[in-house]
């Protein structure tokens, strides 16, 4: 789902219902628009606006929940990356080739999140350590904290790209812009035609459409306008080889 065009299109429906109502409030019989019949539909329309800030909250609080999750765990990513290097690092020279795979690996993480490939490169660097054959003691632990950090970093890798798969909840968001198109109808229907009234209808009708969009960009955070910070794997890249 395309953020922008899916908030554009949220944006249109509200203003369009804003329009509708403005245009049917003027051609109501003047009893439709009395105290009472304004009061009624405010009472309903409070429903509609509660609810709808109950949704919205509660989507923005999960796609941030969700984004920093991700967040997380690329930090999590980059301080595996410099403790496999500093282990392979004491291991010794014969741990070149693995450290040179490492690097390989590290290097194309935001591509193997966003399309699936390079995860092979990932077992590549399990098999290489997997090679490596140990002389004493200290080098058999090494080899096994290393192959076990291997598979921590392929377990968090894989649950990245696994959970970078889980769907935006659509008809709660087809939902969110029926009701916000519900409650523009009304607010055209009974507001005042002067120019501060459209004005801040025109910026409220900004504002939810600009919440769907944050909350469609934080679901993907990896290939959006809002996206995960490189800063830790950049930092962790600094100190492989060292």
């Amino acid at each position: 789902m395309r953020p922008f065009l899916f908030s554009s299109v949220a944006f249109a429906f509200v203003l369009i219902a804003w329009i509708l109502g403005m245009s049917v409030g003027s051609m109501l019989p003047t009893e439709h628009i009395s105290s009472d019949s304004k009061d009624a539909v405010r009472l309903g329309m409070g429903l509609v606006a509660t609810t709808v800030a109950l949704v919205l909250g509660l989507l923005v609080a999960s796609a941030k929940s969700f984004y920093d999750t991700q967040n997380n765990e690329v930090t999590q990513l980059a301080a595996n990356v410099v403790l496999l290097d500093r282990v392979l690092a004491h291991y010794g020279p014969e741990a070149s080739d693995s450290r040179a795979s490492l690097r390989a690996v590290s290097e194309s993480w935001r591509e193997v999140l966003q399309t699936g490939n390079g995860f092979r490169r990932a077992e590549f660097l399990l098999d290489k350590i997997q090679e490596l054959s140990p002389k004493d003691d200290n080098q058999r632990v090494l080899k096994a904290q290393a192959s076990n950090l291997t598979i921590q970093m392929g377990q968090t890798r894989w649950l990245m790209f696994a959970q970078n798969t889980i769907p935006v909840p659509k008809l709660l968001l087809v939902m969110l812009i029926f009701w916000l198109t519900v409650l523009f109808i009304s607010f055209g229907i009974f507001a005042p035609r002067n120019l501060t009234v459209k004005s801040g209808l025109f910026m409220a009708a900004l504002a939810v459409a600009g919440a769907i969009f944050l909350i469609l960009e934080m679901y993907q955070p990896h290939g959006g306008w809002i996206q995960v910070s490189d800063a830790p794997l950049r930092a962790a890249f600094a100190q492989l080889g060292q």
